[in-house]
């Protein structure tokens, strides 16, 4: 009997771990192509639409009311007008102050439907925090787009005040998993009203393969998770290396002690966030978390460019991860997202030089040039020209591995001092406090009134809900017993 590796009794585990915690099926015989920066998403979306002959699906969290969107709209009515069933999903919350009933007016009279995730329901205070955040197309079940861009021309930047295009990943996929996508679709459809036809998408078993990538399309939905566990997942399978590209970073601690505990066990850890962010705040929550990471030896780096927007992850080899889902409790637990994990060798690489063509715009974050630590079995690091620590080897496991990640550990050339220690969170928080307390003592009705406006608003969006759930079992009761015996 021949002698079996380790590994090899331990991948079907491994192969079943991921379908469970992912809570999707891992499809094979598909074909998957990177998108990188929005204009390669435009152009490839736009093409899509106007070569539809059955039908457009798309959700996007913000469609925006611009040139992009408008070009966007034009061909969606185009298309609506000469028979093809147009389906848009837009979230309220996103596309708020972006795109409105007028905008979409156009579509709707050629006989395209559109629907909002979640619009605000004043019976209840709470619920707009749920968003869709899924940016999706799918057209004629034979081409399907995931991705982090959103239908605006703020992904493009503006090159009249030299501010570049914000930097963002998506995929487009040929093959059965196109069916997937669709299905993710339909489901959020059917739940903001009537479902699509029976025969309303291609049907999945008329998908022919188009390749040989197998992936896992994960359409996670409010408190499903799904994203989260199989983040957390790879995060412990990940033998050699693990590099993360996120807009929002604000790990959770349990996830934050995976990553930790792979860099302490030798695996390369990276995370690449923006060094700029449209949202401050979150940025500079990201930063109060760098310490522990860089303790552990995680190397975070920040990109120097006008915003990264890119979810992205690659861990050894061999598994990828591209989509809509950040690494925040937001994204993980509370929205409608969708990603696509790719169990390939040649895309895991591909997107692993994509990783360093970023890195080469980055700044290495460090604690400092001399309580900087080292990875495993990593070398000394050599002092750039500039007098500054360079990033010249991150070795892991031998010399094979240190010459095989050479240049993307040369690529980052400066580094930068971590200062503050998240300083900037702890005053504003303490300032927002004694705000707070202030107001509190001198004037307190005006903490009052609105706290009890707010206990008398979720009162009565209770009792209102509490009165449609017995209408409708009431009514259902009713017609239970007024249906004819069959």
């Amino acid at each position: 009997m021949p002698d079996r590796k380790p590994h090899d009794d331990f991948r079907p585990l491994a192969e079943q771990a991921l379908s469970r915690a992912a809570g999707a099926p891992l499809s094979s015989g598909n074909s998957i192509e990177l998108l990188i920066d929005a204009q390669a998403h435009f152009d490839a979306w736009l093409a899509a639409i106007r070569g539809a002959r059955h039908y457009v699906l798309l959700a996007n969290y913000i469609i925006r009311a611009d040139e992009v969107g408008q070009t966007f709209l034009d061909a969606l009515i185009e298309r609506a007008r000469n028979g093809v069933r147009v389906c848009v999903t837009r979230d309220w919350l996103g596309c708020l102050g972006q795109s409105g009933t007028r905008f979409w007016k156009p579509l709707l009279e050629a006989g395209g439907e559109v629907r909002v995730w979640n619009p605000f329901d004043p019976l209840s205070p709470f619920g707009w925090i749920n968003r869709d955040h899924r940016k999706l197309l799918s057209v004629d079940g034979r081409i399907a787009f995931v991705s982090g861009v959103c239908i605006s021309g703020k992904w493009l930047g503006d090159p009249k005040r030299r501010i570049p295009p914000w930097r963002d990943t998506g995929v487009t996929l040929h093959g059965p998993a196109v069916a997937d996508v669709e299905a993710a679709f339909a489901k959020t459809w059917s739940i903001m009203g009537e479902p699509l036809p029976d025969d309303g998408l291609v049907d999945p078993a008329a998908i022919q393969p188009a390749g040989e990538v197998a992936l896992r399309v994960i359409a996670s939905h409010p408190s499903s998770a799904g994203m989260y566990r199989l983040d957390q997942l790879v995060a412990a399978l990940a033998r050699e290396r693990l590099w993360l590209t996120d807009a929002y970073f604000v790990g959770l601690p349990p996830y934050v002690r995976a990553l930790i505990n792979a860099a302490q066990d030798g695996v390369d850890v990276r995370l690449l966030v923006p060094g700029s962010s449209d949202l401050p705040p979150v940025a500079a929550m990201s930063r109060s978390g760098y310490r522990p990471l860089l303790a552990a030896g995680v190397r975070v780096f920040e990109w120097n460019g006008s915003m990264l927007h890119a979810k992205t992850a690659v861990a050894d080899a061999r598994w990828a991860r591209v989509g809509s889902t950040n690494l925040n409790l937001v994204s993980w637990l509370g929205n409608c997202e969708i990603d696509v994990a790719v169990e390939d060798q040649d895309f895991a690489c591909a997107l692993a030089a994509q990783y360093q063509q970023d890195l080469e715009n980055a700044t290495e974050i460090v604690l400092s040039h001399s309580r900087v630590r080292r990875a495993p079995g990593e070398p000394p690091r050599a002092r750039s020209p500039r007098g500054k620590p360079g990033a010249r080897g991150s070795a892991g496991r031998g010399a094979a591995g240190a010459l095989r990640m050479a240049h993307t550990v040369s690529a980052a050339l400066n580094n930068r001092v971590l200062e503050g220690d998240g300083a900037g969170v702890l005053i504003g928080g303490a300032i927002l406090l004694v705000a707070f307390t202030a107001i509190a003592a001198l004037w307190p009705r005006a903490i009052a009134w609105p706290l009890a406006a707010l206990s008398l608003w979720i009162a009565v969006g209770l009792i209102v809900r509490f009165a449609r759930t017995r209408w409708r079992s009431r009514r259902a009761s009713r017609e239970a017993t007024e249906r004819p015996p069959s």
